[in-house]
């Protein structure tokens, strides 16, 4: 099996479909047969791992699109857990989704600021973020941030939002650790400092 090649701008080589062994071809074509329509992010590396692309693709799939949270409030959280680690693919391509999925873009302009977003009465959005907010911060949320989302979503919306940043920060540090690129054509701007981890101030209202 052979690779394509290394570009400057990462780390690690992507198998190629052309070359790829039948069980890296197996999972390559399930994926792209799904509901992602192409190969991108953190599974190109792990496709190395056939079983362990395998596995994640069919994890990412629900958390992505299978919860009983909605869309746009999904996106939240990938948005808030994409900023914390300054993952730009991560963050471009939920962005796009976000979107698409009717967040408000001023919600994720702020938080790509890092400022205090305005969710303007929006409870349920405001209750996401302050969940995955203080996750990614601290490792945990307060009582009473878990028992605002337990209230409206129910123990498995609880279970399904820490899942979904819990995933989302292991394709996260995949897509940095790897240094895998944004494909061309997607344009990101992510303000950074190399070595320090975002930090996003607790919502208004």
């Amino acid at each position: 099996m052979t690779a394509q090649p290394k570009s400057s701008a990462t780390r690690i080589s992507f198998p190629d479909p052309e070359t790829m062994t039948p069980a890296q071809k197996e999972v390559y074509d399930q994926i792209v047969s799904g509901p992602r329509k192409t190969l991108v992010g953190p599974l190109r590396a792990a496709l190395h791992n056939p079983m362990l692309a395998d596995r994640w693709q069919r994890l990412g799939q629900v958390l992505r699109f299978e919860t009983s949270l909605p869309t746009h409030l999904n996106e939240l959280a990938i948005l808030v857990t994409a900023r914390r680690w300054n993952s730009e693919l991560e963050w471009a391509i939920h962005l796009g989704d976000a979107d698409r999925a009717g967040l408000d873009p001023a919600i994720g302009e702020a938080i790509r600021t890092c400022s205090a977003p305005d969710f303007k009465g929006d409870e349920p959005a405001c209750e996401i973020y302050e969940f995955a907010r203080q996750l990614v911060a601290t490792g945990n949320v307060d009582d009473d941030v878990y028992a605002a989302i337990v209230r409206r979503w129910d123990e498995v919306g609880a279970v399904e939002l820490t899942a979904v940043i819990g995933y989302y920060s292991m394709v996260a540090m995949t897509l940095n650790v790897h240094q895998v690129p944004v494909p061309e054509g997607v344009s990101v701007s992510l303000p950074t400092e190399p070595g320090v981890l975002s930090a996003m101030p607790a919502a208004q209202g």
